[in-house]
């Protein structure tokens, strides 16, 4: 009799989720130019600021509203000066510090503290969990910055509450979405077959429901990263963000408003980083989402060449 020589199946490849990701990331070049600005954006605002972050508040009379791509001083003066003589490019830097810094303090607050009441609101059904939809109900019938202005005032503008009034105001968007998504994934054979099997409630639920909403939490945060980083400037911009001698780029807008005939870059290059960041952080979050559900995946496929 022949043998019958069963062999096993070749392993998966490394990494080959992240090459498909990247091979749908290169045929999607809005998203691949959005990625590239973020990534060199954020790589300026963790390095920028340590070897040139001290121009940003050292005064020059010399350099009072200097114009921008003027070759008379150094390139750190290549897109100006302010009214007092800073560099502009020191400034956006260590703004982008600030205002990417405080943008992701509050989104990971809002993500945490809302993720987690979602998953208490949508596995249990007791009266906490309507409890805890009635409050995201409350917040959510205030208008995001009016409650914002408020608190704000009230506390008084720090970066702790910054953070806390951001992240405050964005917790039912994270808290109404894992709620849906835990509704939907209790009713899943998987759920029932851990309970038959003994598993505690929060076992099910930090094992087999948690994981599962982490990536739609993720590409909320992504889009919601963009609308924290323009309520940020709205309120640095009103006078009610982070405090002199720090800056944000809404900050900085409001310091040039007064000057937009006569020295209009001091506004227009850190409105300009807002404007691109928002941008390029939305056009990253349609990718994404598209790209991980399955049934939008086909339209990165087909931007893919065909085999030879």
């Amino acid at each position: 009799m022949s043998e019958i020589i069963i062999t096993a199946a070749p392993p998966a490849p490394r990494f080959a989720g992240l090459r498909t990701t990247w091979r749908y990331l290169v045929r999607d070049k809005f998203a691949l130019v959005a990625v590239g600005f973020l990534v060199l954006l954020v790589l300026a605002a963790i390095f920028g600021p340590m070897l040139i972050g001290e121009l940003a508040t050292r005064p020059g009379l010399r350099q009072r509203n200097l114009a921008p791509f003027s070759f008379a001083h150094d390139w750190t003066y290549f897109l100006g000066a302010d009214t007092l003589g800073r560099s502009i490019i020191a400034r956006l830097l260590v703004g982008a510090q600030n205002t990417l810094g405080i943008a992701f303090a509050a989104v990971v607050v809002a993500t945490l503290v809302g993720g987690t009441l979602g998953l208490i609101a949508g596995y249990t059904q007791r009266l906490y969990g309507a409890a805890i939809l009635r409050l995201a109900d409350i917040i959510m019938s205030f208008p995001s910055l009016l409650l914002a202005l408020i608190v704000l005032y009230l506390l008084g503008p720090s970066v702790t509450n910054l953070v806390f009034v951001l992240a405050f105001t964005r917790i039912p968007i994270y808290l109404r979405t894992t709620r849906a998504e835990v509704m939907e994934l209790r009713q899943r054979m998987f759920v029932q077959a851990a309970k038959s099997m003994g598993a505690g409630h929060l076992r099910i639920v930090l094992r087999h429901i948690a994981p599962l909403t982490i990536p739609t939490l993720v590409t909320i945060a992504a889009i919601d990263f963009a609308a924290v980083i323009l309520a940020e400037s709205a309120l640095s911009f009103l006078g009610l963000g982070i405090q002199p001698p720090e800056f944000t780029w809404g900050a900085m807008v409001a310091t040039g408003r007064g000057y937009l005939q006569s020295a209009w870059w001091i506004s227009f290059w850190p409105g300009l980083l807002i404007m691109l960041t928002t941008l390029s952080l939305n056009i990253v979050a349609s990718w994404a989402r598209t790209a991980a559900d399955p049934q939008q995946r086909w339209r990165l496929q087909k931007l893919q060449r065909s085999p030879r």
